[in-house]
């Protein structure tokens, strides 16, 4: 099928490649470790059980938002703001939304190529007998650090400089069922070992009394940043949408989608963290508390793989970071294309050009970080944890205030006709007016204070 050319934009070219494209932005690192060490150090399924709530009441919301503002618009996140209030006030959502996209990025890129180094170190055995400990302290300090990040951005840019359906949509289709297949065969692997039985048990029997205000708020705002909400993706990937897709549908699919990946990834984590400790490899400190998320994937883990021994092994520890990978670049892949969609609309720039010149920015932040992985806990404090969340939450306020729900159901209903689905999205109205914005700006306040203090 050709594609459908809008004010000359690409658009998708099937339902099936936005489903795939739109969850593979949700679907990243955060997903494959953040969210199975937060439902380990919270209460197995009592935490599942909450995240799910909130995935389904806050962040599928916040997501026919962004998608609906994008299909109206035919705009990046700037320019959508912009051509729904004359006043310039709605401009500033979208700047934040494309800076944030920036500046995630930029340290992502840092993350995501030490995935690319362990796939290399594992076949080539860079590391010699220093072993994968020393291997990870030695590459994330310095050239080797910078050099992956730079293959990483590469593989990003290449991709977003094919375009929407022969650059972003192609890929996706490829990545993301291969992502899924690696994953599931790797779940069902470290199910064999001794040990994963209780990682299993750990994982999927909960613990009710474990549930608390600081449990909620982890589980919401592990539920939003794992959806890519609040910093414009969905807003420029629902720009490239025909007038007559299911927005509803469609946001309801990638929500599922991208739950599915994080329970199917907690399966393989976490028993595998408990098969690890079987073997007398550490997997909590001196407190009791689980290491690092950074330190399991990259040190812990990769132990686990060695102890296997073999090719056997050594097809499993890269098959584990090749997951990583094409995980982080499907994630990558989108928040690159925010500030490239950008510069297309804006400054009627090429989407070579573009891609490059952005990609450029980039990667300067990335190789800085590079250089110096503790500037990674800072981009996070005020780019992820605080910059989402109030992307997010403005994005609830200017359509409720500004643009009014009213205009937002209009355009929904193209492709979700019928009075049921009238009085469905008067509830998801109330929701984005009401609910949505009070729990993401408790999220955001408690994030502030705890900062604070």
């Amino acid at each position: 099928m050709a594609t459908i050319q809008t004010s000359g934009r690409g658009t998708w070219n099937s339902k099936l490649g936005f489903i795939l494209a739109a969850a593979g932005s949700a679907v990243g690192l955060g997903n494959i470790w953040g969210y199975p060490t937060q439902v380990a150090d919270n209460g197995g399924a009592a935490f599942i059980l909450v995240y799910l709530i909130c995935c389904f009441l806050i962040g599928l919301p916040v997501m026919i938002a962004e998608l609906t503002i994008g299909r109206h618009t035919r705009k990046n996140p700037v320019g959508a703001f912009k051509k729904l209030d004359k006043s310039g006030f709605g401009a500033i959502i979208g700047y934040w939304g494309v800076l944030c996209g920036v500046m995630i990025l930029s340290f992502y890129l840092v993350v995501s190529g030490w995935t690319l180094a362990y796939v290399f170190e594992e076949i080539f055995k860079f590391a010699g007998n220093t072993g994968l400990a020393g291997f990870f302290g030695d590459l994330t300090n310095g050239p080797k650090n910078a050099i992956f990040t730079i293959v990483f951005m590469l593989f990003t840019v290449g991709i977003i400089n094919g375009g929407v359906s022969n650059g972003i949509e192609r890929a996706t289709k490829i990545l993301m069922p291969f992502l899924l297949l690696i994953l599931i065969l790797m779940a069902a692997y470290v199910m064999t070992l001794e040990g994963s039985a209780e990682g299993v048990r750990r994982y999927l029997l909960p613990d009710f009394s474990l549930i608390s205000l600081d449990l909620t708020l982890s589980a919401l705002g592990q539920a939003f940043f794992s959806l890519s909400l609040g910093m414009g993706a969905l807003i420029t990937y629902g720009s490239y949408l025909k007038k007559n897709q299911n927005i509803v549908e469609s946001a309801v699919l990638v929500t599922v989608f991208d739950i599915f990946i994080a329970l199917i990834a907690g399966l393989l984590i976490i028993p595998a963290m408990y098969v690890a400790l079987n073997q007398g490899i550490q997997i909590f400190g001196d407190d009791g508390s689980l290491l690092s998320s950074a330190t399991l994937v990259f040190t812990v883990l990769p132990e686990l793989f060695q102890n296997i021994g073999g090719y056997f092994g050594l097809f499993i520890s890269v098959s584990f970071f090749l997951l990583l990978g094409l995980a982080a670049l499907t994630s990558a892949i989108s928040l690159l294309e925010v500030p490239v969609a950008y510069v297309i609309d804006e400054h009627n720039v090429s989407r070579k050009k573009a891609s490059l010149l952005v990609g450029a920015v980039v990667l300067f932040f990335g190789i800085i970080i590079s250089f110096d992985i503790g500037l990674i806990d800072v981009f996070v404090a005020i780019f992820n944890e605080i910059g989402l969340p109030l992307g997010g939450l403005m994005t609830c306020l200017f359509l409720t205030w500004i643009w009014k729900t009213g205009n937002a159901i209009a355009e929904i209903e193209n492709g979700f006709p019928g009075a049921a689905n009238s009085r469905r999205l008067k509830v998801w109205a109330f929701f984005i007016s009401y609910i949505c914005p009070v729990l993401i700006g408790i999220v955001f306040v408690t994030t502030i204070l705890n900062m604070i203090r």
